[in-house]
């Protein structure tokens, strides 16, 4: 629904415009497209997208090279889009054992054309032996053959989706926060935080200049803004942060002078006042 309701995937939206148009228009509506989508999405696979999403719009344009791959390629509307499927459907079609065909993908992978050669002969006995004919099981390998050169295993783009599915809800439901969070996580790449601070502006968020008094280490969320962490203030080290952060306990800061006189000068050094100055309000 975060997808279909014209919502954007997490950080997809911020770090590739490309995914997150494609994203777009695959609409999809449950995990397993978000899975297939971040699989497809690559040089390679993207010849497949035109393919999947018709077939996702429209079953009945779904075609299977043979009977045998339907309820293998069922899920990703008739297209090939993971390692996994490739093993199955020599399992499946040609009766490889399991270790054969991951012997199998690795040889595609590899492009090996010896080994490529030895096992389409195997393959092709196999399918014959399982009742398909020699020319669907040449079809059937030269499909795989081709994915394979870029497949991507289910099982990596599976985890990749599921944090992509939670950072879309964060990003929808607690957005000043989600933001906040992903500054931080950027604090020591100077070029990212100038990046994500112009996103905040851009989607109507206000990044507030840092604060001896009110920043945490990290970046934090604050009556719908966010609050700039003294920890993306450069040569402001996190030993300094803590006694800046552990003095003021006893009260906020009232000047300069106030401050250098609670905290231990041995910890807040010059530089690192310097870097304060210049760096807060």
């Amino acid at each position: 629904d975060l997808i279909s309701s014209g919502k954007t995937l997490g950080v997809f939206q911020l770090e590739s415009p490309g995914m997150t148009s494609f994203m777009k228009e695959l609409r999809p509506n449950n995990i397993e497209d978000i899975i297939a989508g971040i699989s497809l999405y690559r040089p390679g696979p993207m010849d497949f997208i035109p393919k999947y999403i018709d077939g996702k719009n429209n079953p009945s344009h779904i075609k299977y090279t043979h009977p045998l791959l339907e309820p293998i390629l069922r899920n990703t509307y008739g297209c090939i889009v993971y390692q996994e499927q490739v093993m199955q459907i020599a399992q499946i079609t040609a009766r490889y054992t399991l270790g054969g065909a991951d012997l199998l993908r690795r040889a595609m992978g590899k492009k090996k054309p010896e080994a490529m050669a030895k096992e389409r002969v195997k393959f092709v006995e196999g399918a014959q032996k399982n009742g398909v004919d020699k020319a669907k099981a040449d079809e059937i390998f030269d499909l795989m053959e081709k994915f394979a050169e870029y497949g991507f295993n289910k099982s990596h783009s599976a985890a990749y989706a599921q944090i992509s599915y939670f950072t879309a809800y964060l990003k929808v439901h607690h957005t000043v926060e989600f933001m906040a969070a992903l500054l931080t996580s950027e604090m020591s790449n100077q070029e990212k935080l100038l990046k994500y601070i112009s996103c905040c502006k851009d989607m109507g968020i206000d990044v507030v200049q840092p604060s001896v008094n009110a920043s945490q280490r990290s970046f934090s969320a604050r009556e719908g803004k966010v609050v700039f962490g003294l920890g993306g203030i450069k040569n402001v080290g996190d030993s300094a942060i803590t006694e800046i952060m552990d003095a003021r306990k006893d009260g906020e800061y009232v000047s300069l002078f106030d401050m250098c006189c609670r905290v231990d000068l041995r910890k807040v050094t010059k530089r690192v006042l310097e870097a304060l100055i210049k760096g807060t309000v």
